[in-house]
């Protein structure tokens, strides 16, 4: 199974694919979105699609999964965060791609064992998993952390909710 991992953001967009097969996976690419915060949320977001879509294109993922919003103080960058997540979702979804969600603490969990674990914990289990792997950002690191959760969860037939 190849799959896109996503970390969605208006000011950075995290992506990774990655190969499943039984309890193997192998890093195949990632990288990171980032429209100029000069541009309008419209454009933003378009550009969010837009560099999205060239990786599905480029890379023929057959799954995705996607990071839930994290709730956080500040209702406007909550809303804002979940327009991204929209974004990514719909060009997942035009792909007739299936979707599939996991909330932050399963993702960070699921790789280290806690589910409160640091940004530089999970960056050093994605490279542990995925030898190879050259992570320039975290927002990349979050995405193929999401890949890789997901691949615990398909094997064991935990998570068969789409979204999509």
């Amino acid at each position: 199974m190849r799959l896109l991992g996503l970390d969605p953001g208006l000011r950075h967009t995290g992506w990774g694919i990655i190969n499943a097969k039984d309890e193997n996976i192998k890093w195949i690419a990632s990288g990171s979105i980032s429209p100029k915060s000069s541009l309008s949320l419209s454009a933003r977001l378009k550009k969010i699609h837009i560099e999205i879509n060239k990786v599905i294109k480029e890379y023929n993922p057959e799954v995705a999964a996607v990071e839930e919003v994290f709730v956080n103080m500040n209702g406007q960058s909550t809303l804002k965060l979940g327009m991204a997540r929209g974004a990514a979702i719909t060009t997942c979804a035009i792909h007739d791609m299936l979707v599939f969600e996991y909330a932050p603490r399963r993702v960070k969990k699921s790789l280290t064992g806690s589910g409160r674990a640091q940004k530089d914990q999970v960056k050093s289990m994605v490279q542990i998993l995925l030898p190879g792997c050259k992570v320039k950002s975290e927002d990349e690191s979050d995405a193929l952390a999401v890949a890789i959760c997901h691949t615990f969860f398909s094997q064991s037939k935990i998570n068969d909710i789409d979204i999509g």
